[in-house]
């Protein structure tokens, strides 16, 4: 009986080695929060407490926030789950994500503008990524100023007679080298970093965007985190290993 037990125990280990985790044991990996000097975790990977949104999109599935939309109904509006525990101001997030179809992106220093049928709608700087090859890494002010910065660019946002001016004033790498580094339909790490005016995001430890908000009427200096639903066809992003570090 031993022996036979032996035999099994490594027929198990042989073929976890090849095949890979099986989803109750990826469940175990996802579940464990990361621990950084420094930085406080925003999400148990149990449960969204802490989190607010329309409970018929956002869910945690095997450890991880996951929001699914479906044909029907078909979403009118981009809706958020929206990090409750307080604004955040100077600071440094770090988090994975994964997404299939669609669009999202990363909420910081935003605001609730009113709460839709689909739930909150936010607006403010935008940290975004999708399923396609064009804006994941981009500075986006979600009903707001629009694009602030392509990926790759370093920008810095002028105020010309009372509205925006985007200057390009160097660069922070090449558009389709920082895109060839985002895995698709896998995980990938984001880094936001947010100091006084100065913004700066990182997919995969490659900076994609650099910016300086000279525009002192628009430039928020502390708002809301909130992770995004975008509208379009149904897509599932998830987000774990959500972490923040005030550099006040």
């Amino acid at each position: 009986m031993k022996v036979q037990l032996r035999i099994q125990t490594v027929l198990s280990v042989l073929i976890v080695s090849l095949v890979g985790p099986t989803m109750a044991q990826a469940a175990v990996v996802y579940d464990k929060t990361v621990n950084e000097p420094g930085f406080k975790n925003l999400f148990n990977g149990k449960d969204l407490s802490g989190w607010e949104g329309n409970p018929d999109l956002w869910s945690v599935k095997e450890g991880v926030i996951t929001g699914v939309t479906k044909a029907d109904p078909k979403l009118t509006h981009n809706t958020f789950l929206v990090y409750t525990n307080g604004p955040v101001e100077d600071f440094e997030l770090r988090l994975s994500y994964r997404i299939v179809n669609g669009n999202s992106g990363i909420q910081y220093r935003s605001k609730v503008l009113r709460t839709g049928q689909f739930g909150p709608v936010v607006g403010g700087y935008q940290a975004d990524f999708e399923a396609g090859n064009t804006f994941s890494g981009i500075l986006y002010e979600e009903q707001g100023r629009g694009i602030l910065a392509q990926r790759g660019q370093k920008t810095v946002i002028k105020d010309v007679d009372g509205k925006h001016k985007v200057e390009v004033v160097g660069s922070v790498g090449d558009p389709k080298e920082i895109q060839a580094k985002i895995k698709k339909e896998d995980w990938n790490d984001y880094v936001i970093i947010a100091k006084g005016n100065h913004l700066q995001h990182f997919i995969n430890g490659v900076p994609t965007v650099d910016v300086v908000d000279e525009q002192q009427s628009k430039a928020a200096k502390s708002g809301i985190l909130a992770l995004q639903i975008h509208t379009g066809p149904p897509m599932t992003v998830q987000f774990r290993s959500i972490r923040i570090k005030s550099l006040k």
